[in-house]
């Protein structure tokens, strides 16, 4: 509803970036704040484009490619979104094995009424943690089933991980919210696309 947030959390990810890649010009908005997009491309000579999002979807593979070709950019080079970034998986483990509890993963996630791509993303994440050594490792979903109140009710201890790039409002209230209705006990992470570590992969 209200992208100036948003837009002013993606500026701030992009200088943090930047910190970690020397003589690059990183530049970082969203689609949801008019103009925001042209300006950063304008800045920007044919650069890549690192979709911040958690799966492939209608914004990644619609909006977000016609927004470019409108603003000029039909040559630019779109890399998968950060969701489906193999290097996330380190990240994950990173989160999980930093955490206090002992008493499993509860991937928090968003979901999709529409598309199956969002679960498919948390699913093969789920699955990946596991064949790490992570026991037991479940997902729960805002948007579709399994809902995470339900899942978290047989997770009581579990660390809950927001599979989220940002703090926005799933995160903010209705992760928190789900989880207190339930009278969920374990640690609750920050949404992963906050981790600090993630510059250090």
């Amino acid at each position: 509803a209200d992208p100036a947030p948003q837009e002013a959390a993606m500026q701030a990810l992009a200088v943090r970036v930047a910190m970690w890649l020397p003589g690059w010009k990183i530049r970082g908005t969203t689609l949801a704040k008019d103009g925001a997009l042209d300006a950063a491309l304008a800045q920007l000579h044919i650069p890549l484009i690192y979709p911040f999002f958690m799966a492939e979807g209608w914004f990644t593979r619609t909006n977000l490619p016609r927004r470019l070709a409108a603003a000029g950019g039909e040559n630019l080079v779109q890399l998968p979104p950060f969701g489906t970034d193999p290097a996330l998986i380190a990240l994950m483990a990173a989160a999980a094995w930093g955490a206090k509890s002992s008493k499993g993963i509860l991937i928090a996630a968003h979901g999709s009424k529409v598309s199956k791509t969002s679960s498919q993303t948390t699913y093969a994440m789920v699955n990946h943690l596991k064949g790490l050594g992570f026991s037991p490792v479940e997902a729960g979903f805002i948007e579709e089933a399994p809902f995470l109140a339900h899942v978290a009710r047989k997770m009581q201890r579990a660390v809950c991980l927001p599979f989220f790039a940002l703090r926005a409002s799933h995160v903010v209230q209705d992760i928190p919210e789900a989880l207190e209705n339930v009278g969920f006990q374990g640690q609750i992470l920050p949404p992963i696309g906050e981790d600090p570590r993630g510059g250090t992969g």
